[in-house]
């Protein structure tokens, strides 16, 4: 049997500075103690604690994005023979003009980029002890300009409704690796769940150093404990009203064959869809899971394949839900974790529109 285990997503822990300039490494180390207060090893110890505390404060894709914001800023500097270092608000005004408007064949940024560039270089000016003043005029009235100027409305990714979910997992195979991804999209979809969300599941609680949540079975469904964006969060999954289809079903037949019962739940195959590795999945398969079952199910069929790529993503799936859930939107908003009902609103694609009609309210 060929036991060779499906490369592995996941990755390493990337250093915040392994793309920084020369000599930040330890600057990145910004907890420390006083001067005046003398080290030993219980106190290192709790440096060394807090230092691992503050890491949790983003997640590690947010992590690796500031990284690579202050390596471009760095290297930017270093061509316009200036320092990065400390702020210069002037100088950060032209840089946020020049992604906005590049002199030279590097294409123009979005306006969301740009502004996710500047809180990466404000985040990164914290952790070397410094403090990037936004609302400095060489800032803020650039950052209106590029606003004003070049300002689109948000590109929203198509919603996988039900019919389009149940094509998905019906382009599936019935080996192991198959039971996997279809239990990936059911319960991602029933869950609402983001890509993230789905591959940091643990069978139990404190499985792994990594977890972000953990899951319990129960005759009714499934009761899934999450540490999302916006804190802990449970989400209840109920049993569908066909085994086919049913999320928690397709769960329980998963960690069955694949013999999981401890650690991450959705982890790497062999090869030939036999074997289940100890990798937890990286997020990344997700997003691959969905475009590429997408194609097999000929779902927008009429677009091109480029075009059909480019419509969905990991986030497809909570926009799916929130737009094919014909329950009362507190629900929906309660099951998505959002903190207001705008936000469910704007995952809502195909659901409310014109229900309530201002117009004829108001006489005309």
């Amino acid at each position: 049997m060929d036991t060779e285990i499906e490369k592995s997503t996941s990755t390493p822990s990337d250093k915040l500075d392994a793309c920084v300039g020369e000599g930040d490494q330890e600057k990145s180390d910004s907890i420390t103690l006083p001067s005046h207060v003398a080290g030993s090893g219980t106190v290192d110890q709790l440096v060394e604690t807090a230092r691992s505390y503050a890491k949790q404060a983003a997640s590690e894709n947010t992590l690796k994005a500031y990284a690579k914001d202050w390596a471009h800023f760095t290297r930017w500097c270093r061509l316009k023979g200036t320092d990065p270092l400390p702020p210069s608000p002037e100088m950060i005004g032209l840089y946020l003009a020049n992604l906005a408007a590049p002199t030279g064949k590097a294409p123009a940024l979005s306006v969301s980029t740009i502004d996710r560039r500047l809180s990466g270089l404000g985040w990164n000016y914290t952790q070397r002890g410094f403090t990037l003043d936004r609302k400095n005029r060489h800032i803020a009235s650039v950052l209106a300009g590029i606003k004003r100027r070049h300002a689109r409305p948000p590109v929203r990714k198509e919603a996988i409704m039900a019919d389009d979910i149940l094509a998905m997992v019906g382009s599936l195979p019935f080996d192991l690796r198959g039971l996997r991804d279809r239990a990936i999209l059911l319960l991602g979809y029933a869950g609402g769940l983001r890509r993230s969300e789905i591959v940091s599941l643990d069978v139990h609680k404190d499985d792994t150093p990594d977890s972000g949540g953990w899951i319990k079975i129960f005759d009714k469904g499934a009761l899934l404990t999450l540490n999302a964006k916006t804190g802990w969060r449970e989400v209840e999954i109920g049993r569908g009203s066909s085994d086919q289809t049913c999320p928690v079903q397709a769960l329980e037949q998963w960690l069955h064959f694949a013999k999981i019962d401890f650690g991450p739940v959705f982890v790497g195959t062999s090869r030939d869809g036999k074997c289940a590795s100890e990798t937890r999945l990286n997020d990344k398969h997700v997003a691959r899971l969905i475009k590429r079952t997408v194609l097999d199910a000929g779902i927008r069929s009429e677009l091109s394949e480029k075009e059909r790529l480019a419509l969905f993503s990991g986030h497809s799936l909570r926009a799916g839900l929130a737009s094919s859930a014909e329950v009362d939107e507190r629900y929906v908003q309660k099951h998505l974790g959002h903190a207001s009902a705008e936000m469910t609103r704007r995952y809502q694609r195909r659901r409310d529109r014109f229900r309530v009609n201002l117009t004829k309210a108001a006489g005309l």
